[in-house]
């Protein structure tokens, strides 16, 4: 019994470092209209985004939080310019994983793997 309760620990600690490295690295996103909207760069609890636009005021870096299924923007410019509250990873047929950027009342981007 004690071997089955351990494995079952090792197995949840073991995963936990693969979903974060879903959300980690560069992603390529793109607005509502599917135009390139910018580059978003997540590295462990912090963010930077280059928007394609000179001088958009959404370009900058902040924090984030980790969630099960994606990251919380917690502060900096993505939250203050363009209200995103949050990035869901979901499955995409093409890249394998994407992650959709929400405020509280619509998708506002979709970002793939670069």
């Amino acid at each position: 019994m004690r071997r089955i309760a351990l494995t079952a620990s090792l197995l949840a600690l073991a995963a936990t470092p693969s979903f974060a490295q879903q959300v980690q690295g560069n992603w390529s996103c793109r607005d509502a209209n599917a135009t390139r909207a910018g580059i978003l760069t997540i590295y462990g609890s912090v963010y930077g985004f280059a928007s394609t636009t000179f001088g958009d005021p959404s370009s900058g870096t902040g924090a984030i939080m980790g969630y099960q299924d994606g990251v919380g923007f917690s502060d900096g410019p993505l939250r203050a310019a363009r209200n995103v509250q949050a990035g869901r990873v979901i499955p995409d047929p093409n890249h394998g994983v994407a992650m959709q950027l929400e405020t509280g009342d619509a998708i506002v981007m979709l970002c793939t793997p670069r």
